[in-house]
């Protein structure tokens, strides 16, 4: 099931949804370090994570699945919101210095030709952060979140993803031990259920955080779309006819 973007919105305009915003983007912005002159591509729903880029970054684009819906950002200046087909990115190759990918994985019908597509934008050494919601964490099992929708992730599924089509993971991050709930008392507790989490329960966060570096040949190469031949009829010229 892919999140539609009215709700995506409303989420993160919810006391759970800033608080998880705020822990999220720490986690992003540690594996993301220097932005400064880079090309940097958000993918899926990863506007809220992306606002620290603009000041730095060379160029920043976001680009919105169809199925989900897009909406314009930021909110001042010309929107870098495109809405496309992820798998098939209108950008040339090796265009992407860095990709940072938010709600995206979990919901792609083909996660290995999403994989294939961000090889061929990304430059070489370039770099790819994902986020997806881990399988045996609590924000999995519940709905009520985007990151209990689609389709969640175990680290070795991730792990066996990245490698299979050349792309080397080089640091990873947990994040959201806090329970999905829109409880006062929680979210006014969020520091301790982070640092208790880590402490206590590291593999059981709410999300999986790895930056992975793309290595220089692909380790499959990209599928052959089939080429179709469709007969156009001629569309010769003609007047309107009397009655």
């Amino acid at each position: 099931m892919t999140a539609d973007v009215t709700r995506l919105i409303a989420y993160y305009k919810s006391p759970l949804g800033r608080i998880s915003r705020t822990l999220v983007r720490e986690q992003v912005m540690g594996l993301a370090d220097d932005v400064s002159g880079k090309r940097v591509l958000g993918l899926g729903f990863a506007t809220p994570y992306l606002r620290f880029t603009l000041e730095k970054a060379e160029r920043v684009l976001a680009f919105m699945p169809a199925r989900q819906g897009a909406s314009a950002w930021p909110r001042e200046g010309p929107s870098h919101t495109v809405l496309c087909d992820p798998l098939e990115m209108p950008l040339t190759d090796a265009a992407v210095d860095l990709t940072i990918a938010i709600h995206a994985f979990e919901h792609v019908a083909d996660a290995e030709e999403l994989m294939r597509e961000l090889w061929r934008i990304t430059a070489p050494n370039g770099q790819l952060i994902v986020v997806v919601p881990r399988r045996r964490g609590i924000w999995a099992q519940r709905d009520n979140t985007p990151f209990g929708q689609g389709n969640p992730y175990s680290g070795g599924q991730l792990d066996k993803l990245l490698r299979d089509h050349s792309f080397v993971p080089e640091a990873w991050r947990d994040g959201l031990f806090l329970p999905p709930v829109q409880s006062s008392l929680v979210l006014k507790s969020t520091r301790l259920f982070e640092r208790a989490g880590r402490i206590l329960a590291p593999a059981m966060s709410g999300v999986i955080c790895v930056r992975a570096r793309k290595e220089a040949f692909p380790a499959i190469a990209r599928r052959k779309r089939e080429e179709r031949f469709v007969r156009v009829p001629s569309m010769n010229t003609a007047t309107a006819r009397q009655v």
